[in-house]
């Protein structure tokens, strides 16, 4: 299955590093101890040093054992006699320091990583291995998918470790969202992405499942079938033989769980062979057309290009549209946990290149690469667009893939943005200034310096309004955009009367367009914050669980602005307050760095709430802030307004008192479209 000519031609036991945990004592309490982790490390262990011939020196030992470390197994060997010598409790900073400090100094070929003991699996369903020192304050653990992601960076020296394998025994059940374990942030950060670096992971049980350990004698039912399945092969037969090995004890656990006799099933998580083809398909990797299974990876010739493609880029702020258009031109699903899967391009076609391709055999990368070159000539990036048209153009030949439809065009809007700014002399009235933004932007109108009243910028915007609605193109505004000072965020702009139709009927100027308030020029001092957070909910794809927070007068304090700021999330508040927001909501938002805020003009009783009004409903009917998508707000604020309008008219006609009117408002910064912030003075 796997070519011995794949492997570096030096591989070894010398080349070969590991870490290997075993805990079964926890600082945390009693009840979560456990029998077997310590012996199913100690047991791999004694394979790295006996058939798999690997030095003493080379393996990390980490033990926390029920029982005292005389009474375990050590076998009469003298490279376990070393390793009982050298063994460090598995505490968080024994683990940091043997994985992140001392095995990245080493000169090696393949690193393994054993961990046997308790798991979680975290918000963003990252797997979070509970350390010995694990307490009721802080569960001090390792984050194995933050520590293999750094792993693949130039923090390793690039010639090193092209091979890594994890392989864990431990359950994958959610951890509790009700704060009772305190987990903490372990991100480990990391270089520049190395390609070319192969990673194989196999755990013991899939997302959500326990896994089986038998306590009386001591051992982990996946542990003994890997074993099992090592047997005596040498290190460099082993890792040839894993994807191999890893498929048999799939296929017995499945049998186990057919026949009643056990639960948990094994799940890979990279399921490639270490020559970047898929081994859960029947063909042979590599064989047939361009549906076989090997066509369905990138090979190295296409990572070698997107590494020099890709060096020094940020996330495009299409990332998030291209990584959801690969799956559909691929005919996948979509992941339902919506977002990017990580911070790099290369992470992200890393991401795409680990799961199966679609019908046709098209790498899902091909297709990402291909919205990306798209978005990149239509914004006129004329050196980096046709690089990614060759690396398409020349991945799609060498892996005979078949033709890929054109991307989708961006999203034409035609926007009318209305600038109005205090005069510098503190004279009465604003000085305004007009602008149309479509395929180009155009300056359609200005005060000249003069100070205006409101309702002269009003009759001068309907005036533009009709002027565009009888252009030739016939193109019509679909939003207005109010640039103001501060304290106009809470003006009535929405409720501008605009003469409609042939009798000249009036309607809001809100339920014509979406209308929104941006006020960019209060960002000078969170500038960073303000684009960090839109990066971060543009990589999101606008919707996160995360992204919407919803604010009461309760938490409407001083520190409320730096609480926002204290992270890129969260990206929009909902703000369910009584009091005028002037009181110190607004003040907040602009100083956390927030792009988008909703809330009722003046204050006043949040009934209904606006997250009733904004969200949809989830699986319990209630509305899901998670399911907001943040980019559809002022497509659905006027929608608000609109059914708002029809109800206050329905009333109306029935002799009812009128509900009141629509008093939304909108706050929309979008810090990568900020025109003409030079001064009207």
């Amino acid at each position: 299955m796997n070519p011995a000519g794949l492997l570096p031609p030096a591989l070894g036991p010398q080349r070969t590093f590991a870490l290997v945990a075993g805990v079964e004592r926890y600082d945390i309490s009693p009840r979560w101890n456990l029998r077997g982790p310590a012996r199913d490390a100690l047991r791999f262990a004694r394979w790295l040093t006996g058939p798999g011939e690997v030095p003493p020196g080379n393996v990390r030992l980490l033990l926390s054992p029920l029982d005292e470390p005389g009474d375990l197994d050590w076998t009469d060997s003298p490279a376990m006699t070393a390793l009982r010598t050298a063994y460090r409790p598995a505490t968080e900073k024994h683990v940091k320091q043997a994985l992140l400090e001392e095995l990245p100094d080493c000169d090696g070929d393949l690193l393994w990583i054993f961990w046997a003991g308790h798991g979680y699996l975290g918000p963003h369903q990252e797997l979070m291995l509970p350390c010995a020192d694990a307490s009721t304050k802080l569960i001090r653990h390792l984050n194995l998918d933050s520590a293999l992601r750094w792993w693949r960076t130039d923090l390793v020296k690039q010639r090193r470790f092209p091979l890594q394998a994890a392989l864990v025994d431990s359950c994958r059940v959610h951890a509790p969202r009700d704060g009772r374990l305190n987990f903490g942030n372990n991100d480990y950060g990391g270089g520049s992405w190395v390609p070319g670096r192969r990673q194989f992971r196999l755990y013991a049980s899939r997302e959500g499942e326990v896994a089986q350990n038998d306590a009386e004698r001591g051992a982990g039912r996946f542990t003994e079938a890997l074993l099992g399945e090592l047997g005596g092969r040498s290190v460099r037969e082993s890792v040839g033989g894993l994807p191999g090995a890893a498929l048999s004890i799939h296929r017995t656990f499945q049998e186990l769980r057919e026949r009643g006799e056990g639960w948990q099933l094994p799940q890979f998580i990279v399921d490639r062979n270490w020559d970047a083809c898929s081994f859960l398909d029947d063909e042979p990797s590599g064989a047939g057309p361009a549906g076989a299974a090997g066509s369905a990876r990138l090979d190295q010739v296409a990572w070698d290009g997107l590494g020099d493609l890709f060096e020094g880029r940020e996330l495009p702020r299409c990332a998030y549209e291209a990584y959801a258009w690969a799956f559909k031109v691929a005919g996948c699903t979509t992941p339902a946990r919506g977002g990017l899967p990580a911070g790099g391009l290369l992470e992200v076609v890393q991401d795409l290149d680990e799961r199966q391709g679609g019908h046709g055999g098209m790498p899902l990368a091909v297709p990402f690469v291909r919205f990306l070159a798209d978005r990149a000539a239509a914004a006129g990036d004329a050196r980096w667009a046709p690089r990614l048209l060759d690396w398409v153009r020349a991945t799609r030949e060498r892996l005979a893939l078949p033709v890929l439809p054109p991307p989708p065009p961006p999203a034409r809007r035609r926007i009318l943005h209305v600038r109005l700014e205090a005069p510098p002399g503190g004279e009465p009235g604003f000085l305004a200034r007009m602008w149309l933004r479509g395929e180009r932007t155009e300056h359609i109108w200005e005060s000249e310096g003069r100070p205006v009243a409101l309702d002269e910028v009003r009759e001068e915007l309907v005036r533009q309004l009709t002027l565009v609605a009888g252009a030739a193109d016939h193109a019509a505004v679909d939003r207005v955009e109010f640039h103001v000072p501060y304290e106009l965020l809470d003006a009535d702009f929405d409720q501008w009367p605009v003469p409609r139709g042939p009798a000249g009927r009036l309607r809001a100027l809100g339920l014509l367009h979406q209308v929104v308030v941006r006020c960019p020029q209060e960002r000078s001092d969170t500038r960073a914050e303000w684009h960090a957070t839109w990066r971060w909910l543009h990589d999101r794809g606008g919707r996160h669980r995360d992204a919407v927070r919803v604010v009461t007068d309760a938490e409407v304090t001083d520190m409320l602005g730096m609480e926002l700021a204290a992270g890129p999330e969260p990206a929009c508040v909902l703000a369910h307050t009584t009091a005028a927001p002037h009181a110190g909501l607004l003040e907040a938002v602009l100083e956390g760095g927030l792009p988008v805020a909703v809330w009722r003009r003046g204050g006043g009783p949040p009934a209904p709430a606006l997250l009733e009004l904004l969200a949809p409903a989830g699986p319990d009917g209630r509305p899901d802030a998670g399911a907001l998508d943040v980019f559809t707000l002022p497509a659905r604020v006027r929608e608000v307004r609109r059914a708002a309008a029809s109800a206050a008219a329905g009333a109306a006609h029935a002799c009812q008192p009128p509900a009141g009117g629509d008093r939304l408002v909108l706050l929309w910064d979008d810090p990568d479209d900020v025109p003409g912030l030079r001064s009207l003075a």
